[in-house]
């Protein structure tokens, strides 16, 4: 979801404010629709970690720095000091990344690395802005195979990804990739730090 606004601005500062109004609504509706699976999700990875489980991301663009920002904040910390965690983005390998694409297809870049990392004990986290892109689908599909859990997480009318989710959160409201993807983060930071603070072992 990333057809740009081609709407003239003729004042930068009014121009500025109604971007972060509108941030500010697709966030609370955000909130206010997920909360409690932002709660279920962070407690769903905190039980696969004591399974022995890790979590796998993945997306693209912007939702591939989600991915590494997320694992970077797992694998190191976010606001608790806390022994790391195993979390492992699926969009940091470039050789992976070109080897498989090249040999094989871009729409291959993720469900190869599923195939070759992914447990039955682990949690998948999706990121996808139109919930479409189908590297990501195909990557769900194969995970659910195997039988991992899927968070997929989207916005707007949430795409394929929303069936096939098992914990799915959506900023409904956002219109584009930029929109999204501030509550994306959102919930990226809020996974964390709740798991950090209620769902690990002592």
């Amino acid at each position: 979801m990333s057809t740009p606004d081609q709407k003239p601005a003729t004042n930068p500062k009014a121009y500025l404010m109604a971007t972060f109004q509108e941030m500010r609504s697709i966030q609370e509706a955000f909130v206010t629709d997920h909360a409690e699976d932002l709660v279920q999700g962070a407690k769903m990875i905190g039980e696969s970690i004591r399974k022995g489980g890790k979590l796998l991301i993945f997306g693209n663009g912007g939702s591939a720095a989600d991915a590494q920002h997320m694992a970077a904040e797992m694998v190191g910390r976010m606001l608790i000091d806390r022994k790391p965690l195993p979390a492992i983005a699926l969009t940091t390998d470039s050789s992976n990344l070109t080897a498989v694409g090249n040999d094989f297809g871009y729409d291959l870049v993720f469900v190869k690395q599923v195939q070759a990392l992914c447990k039955k004990e682990d949690v998948v986290l999706a990121i996808s802005t139109s919930g479409n892109s189908k590297n990501v689908l195909v990557a769900v599909e194969e995970a659910k195979k195997i039988g991992a859990k899927v968070i997929g997480l989207t916005g707007g009318s949430g795409g394929k990804l929303k069936s096939l989710s098992d914990l799915f959160l959506c900023a409904r409201l956002g219109k584009n990739s930029s929109r999204i993807q501030e509550s994306h983060i959102f919930a990226v930071h809020s996974l964390v730090d709740v798991l950090d603070r209620f769902f690990l072992e002592g």
